[in-house]
């Protein structure tokens, strides 16, 4: 809808200019009828007006509108403050200035002025990290705190999945685990639907936070971004990872996919416990208990204790027994790691 206002005001805009170069040229070029170069200048500004606003006026300030919302309201509050103190400064040295002779005495102080403004601004959001750390209230004014510099940022799965706070108990995680707020108010969502299922995950979800609140030593950060633009979670997730350079904790596949393809940094809790699984080689015997029936006729499964998939050949008349068997081969999926093998002495 704004696209179109905004071509709407364009031809409007650049009818009026083309009646008036129209009408000038047909006077310079002696027409005695004015309105036929005005009517032939108010068709090419209609046209071009419509065609050329967007570029010239609202696409750039969408854009620009775009870059100073994402913008943390603490870094706002700093170069206001820096605007401030450079122009108060500029003031006081204008004074004196403004009495130089001729067009000295107007130019050197908007220079001046405009040039210590800016130089203020920039200065103090240059210094932000250390004007943070030596007056942490400073956070506090813009309601909002800055992004650590070496985050991880959970999103709704891996929190929900819980692993997560084992995985910060044994020490392999560093820095400073980081939810944002859209995350939080999701695994609220959860935790309040009428689906006995989702309400139970919800719950664990907010449960685990509060672990890793009070119980792990690796700090957790609840980042006050709403990112109300209408896209999905995972969109906003990966948008945000990509805007402060953090990798993505996540258990959710396809989210593992797309923040990848959009070049963002993913660990995949699934994939770090297969990754720890105990290396099984074709050739070694273990001892399975066979529990149910395989897809293919004869075939016996069942599980070792990390919850990999044994498939047996010649197991299914061995089953709610404990069978020693020798692997034949392994076969690393997507979904996991998956073992095949034949009742010891078969082969």
């Amino acid at each position: 809808m704004a696209d179109v206002v905004v071509r709407v005001v364009g031809a409007l805009l650049g009818g009026l200019a083309g009646w008036w170069l129209g009408s000038l040229i047909a006077q310079v070029a002696g027409l005695s009828q004015l309105w036929i170069g005005g009517g032939a200048g108010v068709l090419i500004g209609v046209l071009l007006g419509a065609w050329v606003s967007p570029f010239v006026g609202w696409y750039p300030l969408r854009t620009a509108v775009q870059r100073f919302v994402a913008v943390p309201t603490a870094t706002l509050l700093l170069a206001a403050f820096g605007l401030i103190g450079g122009l108060v400064v500029a003031t006081l040295l204008s004074v004196p200035l403004s009495r130089l002779p001729g067009v000295a005495g107007l130019v050197v102080p908007i220079v001046l002025i405009t040039l210590l403004g800016v130089l203020g601004a920039a200065v103090l959001v240059s210094r932000e990290k250390d004007l943070f750390e030596g007056f942490p209230g400073l956070r506090k004014l813009g309601r909002v705190e800055s992004p650590p510099q070496e985050g991880l940022l959970l999103d709704t799965s891996a929190i929900i999945d819980g692993r997560v706070a084992d995985l910060v108990e044994t020490g392999f995680v560093h820095g400073t685990l980081v939810v944002p707020r859209f995350i939080l108010d999701e695994l609220r969502h959860i935790a309040d639907s009428s689906d006995a299922l989702r309400r139970n995950r919800g719950r664990r979800g907010l449960e685990i936070l509060n672990r890793l609140r009070k119980e792990s030593k690796t700090s957790v950060q609840v980042l006050d971004v709403d990112g109300r633009d209408g896209a999905e979670a995972d969109v906003r997730l990966v948008k945000l990872a990509k805007q402060l350079g953090c990798p993505i904790m996540t258990t959710d596949f396809n989210l593992n996919r797309v923040a990848e393809f959009q070049g963002v940094t993913v660990l995949n809790i699934n994939e770090l416990a297969n990754a720890l699984k105990p290396v099984v080689l074709p050739g070694e015997e273990m001892t399975v208990r066979v529990i149910q029936e395989g897809k293919e006729p004869g075939q016996g499964v069942g599980f070792l204790d990390d919850g990999t998939m044994v498939v047996i050949e010649g197991g299914k008349r061995f089953i709610n027994t404990h069978l020693e068997v020798v692997v034949t081969r392994v076969l690393q999926t997507a979904a996991g790691r998956l073992i095949f093998a034949q009742p010891k002495g078969a082969g």
